[in-house]
């Protein structure tokens, strides 16, 4: 899937629907696509921040979102879209959706901040500037401090 076919997103992946996601009506359980984005985000950021040592630091939603727009079939063939659209000092804003991947259709729409968390000091922390580089480039959105 070309960029220009997924809106300006960059990070895209295919999502596996499993048995248990589907309710007793054939379709995706409303709950289930919060772990596609969960998915889709731990991805994104294992791809684009290196060297990130996830022992020491977390990320926190702090804020979530998300609109469902269409249904999702038990033999629907999807994909989770991931970025971030601005960048903070120790919080960032990430844009997520799931859509169908033969017809492009946005089947839900997610919104959420989030921020970065010091695991051994217990408390919120800044962005390294390592970090903010490598989703700046990735993104291609101007890089701010």
């Amino acid at each position: 899937m070309t960029e220009e076919n997924n809106n300006g997103f960059r990070h895209v992946i295919p999502l596996q629907i499993r048995f248990n996601d589907v309710d007793k009506f054939g379709h995706v359980n409303n709950t289930i696509y919060f772990q596609f984005y969960d998915t889709a985000k731990t991805d994104y950021f294992a791809s684009v921040c290196k060297g990130v040592d996830w022992e020491r630091v977390g990320i926190m939603v702090v804020k979530i979102e998300a609109e469902f727009l269409a249904q999702i079939k038990a033999n629907s063939r999807i994909a989770g879209r991931t970025r971030v659209v601005k960048i903070g000092h120790k919080s960032f804003q990430l844009e997520q959706d799931v859509i169908d991947i033969e017809t492009q259709e946005v089947k839900s729409r997610c919104m959420s901040i989030m921020v970065l968390y010091d695991l051994e000091h217990q408390q919120t922390m800044e962005f390294t500037d390592e970090w903010r580089r490598q989703i700046c480039e990735y993104e291609g959105i101007e890089q701010t401090t």
